[in-house]
């Protein structure tokens, strides 16, 4: 009695309701109380009355809600609110009639059933009747077409959430619902990109599909959810078109018919492509199979698939509670547990098309089979990267929590302080250690103050704590021992370089002004000269010499090199700052200024704040390689400027980097600079070098060389013992000869090395026990002569004289040729001049005075030889490939246009040098002594040089000078006289 009173309180409370909530709560208080006390129904048709009136009570409260909501299971109160003891109180029919429009519009129609009216009328009149269960029919053949994309929809699968947004297909599935036939087929799309909710063929779509039941649908007005249930497979017939749209149709026709519409719009309507709503399907039948041992065990495999997948997806283990028959078991039915077993995969749409279109049970399981296991390595796999990443994150926290632990253990025993109060501790004991400049005290007192003040955790700490890092691991005061032996500083340069007697000198005098002084001042050296020469390894010499030990280690060092040995552009050395790989060399320019201020991040001191600080020294040898390639001011910065303060004694030792923000002393460094070609460096940065020429080899130097130097030494770093191989002196003539012609050494040494590693190799291989190379063999270990030949001309024609040049390379020699480029049909014509063989303007110039001078001279110790008044003359320099440039050509130019004007020979075996001026003076130019090298070189006898170059011969050394004729000459008078020694011409005497 009392629970009966509480299902009238409840049904009193749903009256009462004002809201949709507290409707909710009353009606699932009710609906508990009616499932769990099935006594209270007495009889059926006692309380009919009371249950119709409840009914329209609650479908009038549906209808009075915002939301558009139709719910099969709610509308009729046939499964979820009447079913009392497994009997219905009304059926279909009384369901029916509550079918129509709320307040708000929203239509509510029975989805249980197809009754009509009449069916209805007879359910009042007859209980029974209006009890019977609803029933899927077996056979509805034309359904609407509804379209998925990613999965099909399995028959006897639970309910699967659908949104429609089309207007044509809601107003149809608005229609069916209403009429009570919540049906449709579902079939899958072809292409998965294709997001069209109605197709206009049949080719877009598989043909097999399945038959659901919608079993709920919200109306949001311009789209539908709902909420579907597979039954069956079907495949279509045909598209069927909608009787709506026919009733349409014909109404269109019927305005169309009208005379006043114009005939294209009929036209144009019949083109247009109709959508297929409605298809004409039929039922696939399941086939009949046998249940045998093979198809039980094909089940079971399926399940313990499954059961293992379930054991490791928690969502699988969900959705298959959700689908489980509660009827039958599922090992009792294949089919289900086929389309089961495939919905729980993440397989392709293709292949789960073909378990939906495949009628064989024992393929199907097949199938399934397959998928289930590619889904199950899936999962494994899934569950093994999650545990990775979650084992990584324990581990991690795992790390700092027992970090944290011990941090606050120590911190109560007093075993370690705060990180702040270590950290000032740390830069205090540093100090100790130096003996800091007054003004750089005081920076890092203010800044050890501001630290303490500071979070530990803050961003500003940080910077403060490197800036402090780097104040304290400065060498403030720290200087290495200097050595001023001078027998020992000759002895260390003589064992490692061959002849470079400036160079040495000057190092000498270094060490004797310090020893007298005794202090050391930093001074700047520039080394020029071509390559290969020994500039840079001498450099490393002078640091032994001045027990500034050369190191390649990671480890505090008392020389730092700074070289840059591949050209590249300053813009690069300045703006990035790489080191090498040793540890121990730096870019060229980089280290002049930071590249950003302390404040900003990864900010850090210049390179050579970096170096001193790797050295703790102040004195260390920087070593700046090929400081000729600098490059030019631009937006990153002007490394001049830099290079400016940097290498000025006066300034240099109030040296600022912007990051240390304090004066760094680097008066104490001794600078050495190397240089291929000095023109290119910038006047007031050579002005404040002392520059220092290292000239090239010659034969006899080379051959020592490596006689001395570069056979021993490559034999050492090959592993071979003395004896075992051995070079004679006339191949290494031969060597130098014909294929080492270069002023330096290194491609020297490259080919010993060369002979060497091959000699090794037929060593090792048992192919001899000592070899001798001479000769005759040398072109087995180095290939093929170079230069076979040793000048363009062996005889001078007339025209043709040889000259003498230096280049970044050295001193080497040259012809110039000079021929007419038409024959002299007339003498009345002027004549012209053509200029070839890549010459640079200095050197246009010179031809140009060259060919005035030449008519002049001819003219008046010739006055019978018209010749240049009316040739037509082509000067060319051979090698048009390499650019030339300079004045020196000058007497060389002269020479050859009056040789070809007189038609005779200079005297042979003779090469010049010198500038020519209009007037016949014959002035002083440079590179001498590579010049005289190169004519050693090149086998000449007789040489001419200006009078004003008399010292620079004589300065030469005395294997060099040995074996030449050197004529000495003012004026081109003197000099034709020595080309032409045969030629008798008037007024020789005369110089005017």
């Amino acid at each position: 009695l009392n629970k009966t009173k509480l299902v009238f309180i409840g049904i009193i409370q749903l009256l009462i309701s004002s809201t949709s909530v507290q409707f909710f709560m009353a009606w699932r208080l009710l609906r508990r109380l009616l499932i769990t006390a099935p006594e209270l129904v007495v009889g059926k048709a006692e309380l009919l009355g009371q249950k119709r009136k409840f009914a329209t009570v609650c479908a009038v409260l549906r209808c009075s809600s915002n939301r558009k909501v139709w719910n099969s299971d709610f509308g009729s109160f046939r499964d979820n609110c009447c079913i009392i003891n497994g009997s219905h109180f009304w059926g279909k029919a009384y369901c029916a009639s509550f079918s129509g429009s709320g307040e708000n519009g929203s239509n509510y129609s029975t989805l249980g059933g197809e009754a009509s009216s009449q069916e209805a009328k007879s359910d009042r009149d007859d209980p029974a009747a209006a009890l019977a269960p609803v029933v899927v029919p077996n056979v509805f053949p034309v359904v609407p077409l509804l379209l998925v994309g990613r999965r099909p929809v399995f028959p006897k699968t639970t309910l699967t959430i659908m949104h429609i947004i089309n207007p044509s297909l809601i107003h149809l599935l608005r229609r069916k619902v209403k009429l009570g036939q919540p049906y449709a087929g579902v079939f899958l799309k072809k292409d998965e990109n294709n997001e069209k909710e109605v197709i206009e063929s049949l080719s877009e779509i598989y043909n097999v599909g399945t038959f659901v039941q919608i079993r709920e649908m919200q109306d949001f007005g311009d789209r539908l959810g709902m909420v579907l249930e597979g039954h069956r497979r079907i495949k279509i017939v045909r598209a069927v078109e909608d009787d709506s749209t026919k009733a349409d149709k014909e109404e269109q026709d019927s305005i169309l018919n009208q005379p006043d519409v114009a005939k294209s719009e009929t036209d144009d309507s019949k083109n247009d492509k109709k959508p297929i709503l409605l298809v004409e399907t039929e039922n696939l039948p399941e086939l009949k199979y046998e249940y045998t041992e093979e198809l039980k065990a094909m089940t079971q495999e399926i399940l313990k698939t499954v059961r293992d997948i379930a054991a490791i997806n928690p969502l699988i283990r969900e959705t298959i509670m959700q689908n489980l028959p509660t009827t039958q078991r599922v090992v009792d039915n294949p089919v289900f547990l086929s389309d089961l077993g495939c919905m729980l995969t993440s397989a392709k749409a293709e292949e789960m098309q073909n378990v939906l279109e495949e009628m064989n049970i024992k393929s199907r399981l097949m199938m399934v089979l397959g998928l289930l296991k590619k889904e199950h390595e899936i999962s494994k796999l899934q569950a093994k990267i999650g545990k990775m990443v979650e084992d990584k994150v324990k581990q991690q926290h795992k790390k700092h929590l027992l970090y944290e632990q011990l941090k606050a253990i120590k911190k109560e025993l007093g075993v370690e302080k705060e990180d702040k109060d270590a950290v000032v501790e740390k830069f205090q004991e540093r100090l100790k250690e130096l003996n800091v400049p007054a003004h750089v005290k005081e920076v890092i007192d203010e800044e050890l103050q501001k630290l303490s003040f500071l979070d530990p955790h803050s961003s500003e700490f940080n910077v403060s704590r490197n800036y402090l890092d780097w104040l304290t691991k400065m060498p403030w005061g720290r200087q290495t021992e200097e050595n001023f032996d001078l027998s020992r500083a000759k002895t260390v340069l003589d064992n490692d370089h061959y002849g470079m007697d400036d160079v040495k000198e000057r190092i000498f005098e270094f060490i004797a002004v310090s020893k007298m002084k005794g202090s050391v001042q930093g001074k700047i050296i520039c080394l020029h000269g071509p390559p290969g020469v020994g500039k840079t390894s001498i450099a490393r010499s002078i640091a032994t010499a001045l027990n500034r030990e050369v190191k390649f280690d990671p480890s505090p060092m008392n020389e730092i090199e700074i070289s840059q040995l591949l050209v590249f552009s300053i813009q690069r050395w300045w703006y990035d700052g790489r080191c090498r790989n040793q540890g121990t060399s730096v870019s060229t320019c980089c280290f002049f200024y930071p590249k950003v201020c302390r404040t900003y991040v990864g900010s850090m001191p210049g390179k050579i704040i970096q170096c001193l600080k790797k050295v703790m020294s102040e004195n260390p040898l920087i070593l700046i390689d090929e400081i000729d390639k600098i490059g030019h001011a631009s937006y990153h910065g002007d490394p001049t400027s830099a290079l400016l303060e940097l290498l000025d004694p006066q300034q240099n030792c109030n040296f600022l980097d912007h990051y240390l923000d304090v004066a760094v002393d680097l008066s104490k460094v001794l600078f050495i600079c190397t240089a291929n070609v000095i023109n290119t460096i910038p006047e007031p940065l050579r002005d404040r070098m002392e520059m220092i020429e290292v000239s090239g080899y010659v034969a006899e130097e080379k051959l020592n060389i490596a006689k001395k130097y570069l056979i021993p030494q490559t034999m050492a770093e090959c592993g071979i013992k003395d004896g075992i191989i051995s070079i004679e002196n006339n191949s290494l003539e031969l060597l130098i000869k014909q294929y080492c012609r270069e002023s330096g050494v290194r491609n020297l040494r490259k080919q010993i090395e060369k002979i060497l590693r091959k000699g090794a190799y037929k060593l090792t291989s048992g192919q001899a026990e000592r070899l001798v190379i001479t000769t005759e063999n040398l072109h087995e270990y180095v290939g093929k002569p170079i230069f076979i030949h040793d000048r363009l001309y062996d005889y001078t024609p007339p025209g043709v004289v040889m000259g003498m040049a230096w280049t970044g390379m050295g001193g080497s020699t040259f012809f110039i040729e000079t021929s007419t480029r038409k024959s002299q049909e007339s003498a009345d014509k002027e004549g012209s001049m053509v200029i070839t063989g890549h010459l640079g303007d200095v050197m246009k110039e010179s031809v140009l005075i060259a060919h005035t001078f030449a008519k002049q001279f001819v003219g008046k110790h010739f006055p019978d030889n018209r010749f240049l008044e009316s040739a037509q003359l082509h000067i060319h320099v051979p090698q048009g490939g390499v650019p030339k440039d300079g004045p020196s050509a000058g007497c060389t130019l002269v020479s050859s246009i009056i040789s070809l004007a007189l038609g005779k020979s200079v005297r042979q075996n003779i090469a010049m040098t010198g500038e020519i001026s209009l007037t016949g003076k014959i002035l002083p130019v440079g590179g001498i002594k590579e010049k005289v090298i190169a004519a050693r070189r090149a086998e000449v006898t007789c040489i001419v040089l200006p009078e004003g170059n008399r010292n620079d011969f004589f300065d030469l050394p005395q294997f060099i000078a040995t074996g030449l004729e050197v004529h000495f000459v003012d004026h081109y008078s003197d000099l034709f006289k020595i080309l032409f020694p045969s030629m008798e011409m008037s007024n020789l005497s005369d110089r005017e």
